[in-house]
C-alpha cells in the first residue's frame, strides 16, 4: 500500500456567532500524581489555549488542590488514590461517568509507572472504546510492549510517543526507532489501527495510509512538559470536530510554530514549557489570519 505524504496542514472552522463552550468540546484530562501535578496542569492549559470549550482534570485525590491552584480556567476532581499518591484500585470505574460526558479523553502524563497506574489505563482505555482518546507518556508505558490483547476500539486513539516511548511499544531499541522513524511508524499504525505521532525533530504523524513530517518547532523545545502540552493541543482540536489524524498534523504544527514564537520573544535557552502554552493563541491567530 502506498502512503500518501501530506503536506497541506488542516485548518479549524471559524467560530460562528452563536457558539458556545459546549459548541467547542468538552475535554476530559487524566493525569498527574504525587510529584507530577505539573503534568496535569500543562495538557489542562495546552486544550485551554487550543479552544477547548470545557476542560476538566481528573487526578488523584491528594493531588487536587495543587493541581486546581495550577490554572484558573478548568475543572478538577480527585479521585480515590493508591498509597504511593497515584491513581488507585477503582479509579477507572470513578471516571467513567466524566469520561462518558466527554468529547474526547487525554489519559497518561504524569501518572507514574507503577503497577496501579499501569493496571489503571488499561482498565479505563477498556471501559472507553467509543470516545476518542490521546494516550501518551505513562498511558503509553502502561500498554508497553504493545499486543494483540489491547481492546478493540470504535473510536480513534491518538498515541504520541517520544523514540524511547515507541521503543518500549515495539519491544526494540531506540537505535531502531531512530534508524527506521518512517517505516516502523507507518507498520505501527497499519497494525494497530492508531493515529501514530512519533515526536522529535520532523515529528511525523501517520494513519498508516496518510503521512506527514511536521516543519515547526526548535531546540529550545526539548524541555520537560513540553509533550504533556501537545497531548492537551490534540485533545483540544478533536473536541472541536477535527479528524483525529487532522488533529494530530494540526496540532504538531501548532505546538511547534507557538514554540518558534516563543523563541523569537524569550530565546531557546530559558524556553519552558509552559511558555509554550502561552504562545498557542499567537500560532493559532497565525492560522486564522490565512
Amino acid at each position: 500500500m502506498d502512503v500518501i505524504p501530506i503536506c497541506e496542514v488542516p485548518q479549524l472552522p471559524r467560530r460562528t456567532p452563536q457558539g458556545h463552550k459546549g459548541t467547542y468540546g468538552t475535554v476530559l484530562v487524566v493525569a498527574g500524581s504525587r510529584g507530577m501535578t505539573g503534568a496535569a496542569v500543562l495538557v489542562g492549559r495546552g486544550a485551554l489555549h487550543s479552544g477547548a470549550g470545557l476542560v476538566r482534570v481528573a487526578c488523584p485525590a491528594c493531588v487536587q488542590d495543587v493541581v486546581a491552584a495550577g490554572y484558573p480556567s478548568y475543572t478538577t476532581f480527585g479521585i480515590r488514590q493508591h498509597t504511593d499518591g497515584s491513581f488507585g484500585k477503582g479509579a477507572a470505574e470513578e471516571l467513567l461517568e466524566f469520561a462518558l460526558a466527554a468529547d474526547v479523553v487525554a489519559i497518561g502524563p504524569g501518572l507514574g509507572q507503577g503497577t496501579s497506574a499501569a493496571g489503571f489505563v488499561q482498565d479505563l482505555l477498556e471501559q472507553l472504546p467509543n470516545i476518542p482518546v490521546v494516550l501518551d507518556a505513562d498511558g503509553l508505558n502502561a500498554i508497553s510492549p504493545f499486543g494483540s490483547g489491547f481492546p478493540q476500539r470504535s473510536a480513534p486513539l491518538v498515541m504520541t510517543p517520544h523514540p524511547g516511548e515507541f521503543a518500549r511499544l515495539l519491544g526494540r531499541s531506540v537505535q531502531d526507532v531512530l534508524a527506521e522513524r518512517e517505516s516502523l511508524a507507518i507498520d505501527f499504525a497499519r497494525r494497530s489501527g492508531v493515529v501514530l505521532l512519533l515526536k522529535g525533530s520532523g515529528t511525523l504523524v501517520t494513519d498508516s495510509q496518510k503521512l506527514y513530517r511536521n516543519t515547526t518547532g526548535n531546540p529550545g523545545m526539548a524541555t520537560g512538559g513540553s509533550g504533556d502540552v501537545l497531548t492537551g493541543v490534540i485533545a483540544a482540536l478533536i473536541g472541536q470536530g477535527l479528524a483525529a489524524f487532522d488533529a494530530a498534523v494540526l496540532g504538531a504544527w501548532v505546538h511547534g510554530r507557538a514554540g518558534d514564537i516563543a523563541a523569537t520573544n524569550l530565546g531557546q535557552v530559558g524556553l519552558t514549557s509552559a511558555d509554550l502554552a502561552d504562545y498557542l493563541p499567537a500560532a493559532f491567530r497565525e492560522i486564522e489570519s490565512n
